[in-house]
């Protein structure tokens, strides 16, 4: 599909394809023709095809799959849940595009990894992609089951992304962000309104240990716990929690970064949950040693998903001590060593870091509550999910 053009609805927004695509002809339209895929091998994507179509003049073998299909192509894993994340954002933010309309909900989904069918998602992408789609309903992932191998598939109405979240404006990501979060709490039965405050009337700040087992786990958690705990401890309306992301279900999860104004967490996907925190809320990152030198651009991607999901990213400590490598340490080979390093601690430095991200959410939250008594509808969090 690489030579067709992807469109946008709206300044700043998704790039998708869309069949048939009913706007005046230009290039790279598909004319008023349907997509058709024969493409259902799972082990070697150049097996898999696809052609253009008139309604009128379909193959005579081929198969029309009625209502809205979403196909996705890419190479992200939906397995991983900040790849699957990636790869769901282009469908909610058209749908988002759209209003949430109708005809805005797809019928069933087409999953492409290296041009190679998937079929199926990881649990936490699944229940998070019913929970903005389906209410919850299962979410039908097609596998082309009970077709012949050369029969082919045309779809009446299709929308295709190939590009994840590339081209769109950090104003539509935080749009798209917001609906997520939203019907994610809402899914979880999670409150939608304002953070409550202590029984004195102090605002509550929520900080969250999220932490990892194995590769960038802590290598002295205890040491590491105490220290966030004893700062929290100074701060008055401070609550501090202590999590493992590989033992919480997706709707705990939700709960969880409801209730976290601080995250406090090692690299890895489990950060990806950061978007279900209140915007505004604070991130702590935390990488084991050489991941700066050889990991490539991929170490960023959650500085990333805070800016476009509203978030503070509050800088990232990288352990200067670990595994030793062979080979100069920034040689590529070394990532091998380093990825699945664990992470030291520096009480000093986590202590004096850990005063200056609760100091100001302190003084933030303070600022809220006095504009909320002042007569100001200040709410990080809306009542109900907005769409369009």
């Amino acid at each position: 599909m690489s030579s067709l053009f992807d469109f946008q609805d709206e300044d700043g927004g998704v790039q998708y394809q869309e069949f048939p695509f009913a706007a005046e002809p230009r290039k790279g339209n598909s004319l008023g023709r349907l997509l058709c895929l024969k493409g259902r091998d799972t082990h070697d994507g150049s097996w898999n095809y696809y052609a253009l179509a008139w309604k009128e003049a379909l193959p005579v073998n081929a198969t029309l799959m009625k209502g809205l299909t979403f196909v996705s192509y890419n190479h992200y894993d939906y397995g991983n849940i900040w790849h699957g994340l990636s790869s769901l954002v282009p469908f909610v933010a058209w749908h988002r595009a759209h209003r949430c309309g109708d005809s805005s909900f797809p019928d069933r989904w087409v999953l492409y990894h290296w041009g190679e069918l998937r079929l199926g998602m990881g649990l936490w992408l699944q229940t998070l992609t019913e929970a903005i789609f389906g209410g919850g309903a299962p979410l039908r992932v097609e596998g082309f089951e009970g077709l012949g191998e050369d029969q082919p598939v045309c779809f009446e109405k299709v929308v295709v992304t190939r590009h994840n979240e590339g081209g769109m404006s950090r104003e539509r990501r935080i749009e798209t962000y917001d609906l997520m979060r939203c019907k994610a709490r809402v899914h979880c039965n999670v409150s939608l309104g304002r953070r409550p405050t202590d029984d004195r009337g102090v605002p509550v700040i929520g900080m969250t240990l999220f932490l990892r087992t194995g590769a960038r786990s802590f290598r002295n958690e205890s040491a590491v716990i105490k220290v966030f705990r004893e700062e929290c401890g100074k701060v008055d309306g401070c609550r501090i929690q202590v999590a493992y992301s590989n033992n919480l279900t997706f709707c705990e999860q939700v709960k969880l970064m409801s209730s976290t104004d601080i995250l406090v967490s090692p690299h890895g996907a489990q950060l990806t949950n950061m978007f279900l925190m209140d915007k505004n809320s604070s991130v702590m990152e935390f990488f084991p040693k050489g991941w700066l030198k050889v990991a490539g651009v991929g170490q960023f991607v959650y500085h990333w998903i805070a800016s476009w999901s509203g978030m503070n990213h509050r800088g990232a400590w990288r352990d200067p001590d670990g595994n030793n490598c062979p080979f100069p340490e920034d040689d590529r080979r070394c990532m091998s060593v380093f990825k699945d390093g664990t992470i030291g601690v520096n009480e000093t430095h986590f202590s004096q870091w850990a005063q200056s991200v609760l100091g100001e959410m302190k003084a933030r939250k303070l600022e809220d509550a006095k504009m909320t008594a002042n007569g100001n509808n200040f709410e990080h969090v809306p009542k109900t999910c907005h769409c369009g």
